[in-house]
């Protein structure tokens, strides 16, 4: 159990108290879980850094790692999509492409291959975190849960990130899928 692989499973312990921070309504549970939602992202990128400068990349951080981002981020997705922040069925495209990704890699590890993530996957990524702070920040500001809908200014941001993680989950998702037939060829 190497550091890299302890900063993993550290964010994966942040999911529970950034999910019970989600379910209050105070002002502070919602900073708290922003804050917390700041953190864990921080640490999936100090993971992959510090294993690849430190040469210690194990075959479990590597399946490890991208399924702890992925029950960080759809727990935040799930909860702002009950909240009415964003829609249900865009929550279930992004749901529908990480299920299907972690499968790929399952069937992959079961005929002993690891695939990796791609540039396209980490973009992926990297724009769902920015769209999750963004409605997590939003949040923290609006005076009531339903309020998170954003309007104005802060809703053509809001329309226009998720517009952005849709097409990358999309377009990174069918990629990976094509890139990697293979695999499920082989199944």
């Amino acid at each position: 159990m190497n550091l890299p692989n302890r900063i993993t499973l550290f964010r994966l312990v942040l999911v529970f108290p950034f999910v019970a921070a989600l379910s209050l309504e105070s002002f502070l549970a919602k900073v708290i879980a922003l804050i917390i939602f700041v953190v864990a992202s921080a640490t999936d990128y100090l993971d992959g850094y510090l294993a690849r400068r430190l040469g210690q990349v194990t075959v479990f951080g590597q399946l490890l790692d991208p399924l702890v981002d992925k029950i960080l981020t759809l727990a935040a997705f799930i909860f702002l999509a009950a909240e009415h922040a964003l829609p249900a069925w865009a929550v279930i495209i992004i749901a529908s492409r990480e299920f299907l990704i972690t499968g790929l890699r399952l069937a992959a590890s079961s005929q002993g291959r690891i695939l990796a993530a791609d540039r396209l996957g980490k973009q992926k990524t990297t724009w769902q975190t920015i769209t999750i702070l963004f409605f997590l920040g939003a949040r923290c500001f609006a005076s009531q849960a339903s309020a998170v809908h954003l309007s104005g200014w802060t809703g053509v941001i809001g329309t226009i990130l998720l517009a952005i993680t849709l097409i990358l989950t999309i377009v990174s998702g069918v990629g990976y899928l094509l890139k990697n037939r293979d695999v499920w060829r082989e199944t």
